[in-house]
């Protein structure tokens, strides 16, 4: 049943992207800027807690996981350090996350040899 819950709750984060894009004249940079920043509102509000409790990893996997991520690594950081965490508290909470995308997609792309559009 947690697979079900993950694959309809991604499914239909990733069906509103589509609508936004297709419906609006935004930009894809600009919707996923737009999700980073709901899931950090999500979390600061305390809603994001309970979605993710009930949908798992389509909710923690979509941009919206990142913004929820990046917020509790700020509200962490503050706690810890004051002020200052407002700046390093959103890095050293998604290091490894993005570390990983980086290092994931060099090797893609020296397995599949991309090449540049003409």
């Amino acid at each position: 049943m947690d697979y079900l819950k993950a694959f309809l709750v991604g499914g239909a984060v990733c069906a509103l992207v589509q609508i936004l894009m297709e419906k609006t004249k935004m930009m894809p940079g600009r919707i996923m800027v737009l999700l980073v920043c709901s899931g950090a509102v999500l979390g600061a509000v305390g809603l994001y807690g309970p979605f993710q409790e009930f949908a798992g990893a389509g909710a923690s996997v979509p941009l919206l996981g990142f913004g929820n991520t990046l917020w509790k690594g700020v509200r962490e950081a503050v706690d810890k350090d004051g002020f200052l965490g407002i700046f390093k508290g959103g890095f050293t909470a998604s290091a490894a996350g993005i570390c990983a995308a980086l290092v994931f997609g060099y090797l893609a792309s020296l397995v599949f040899q991309p090449k540049m559009k003409k």
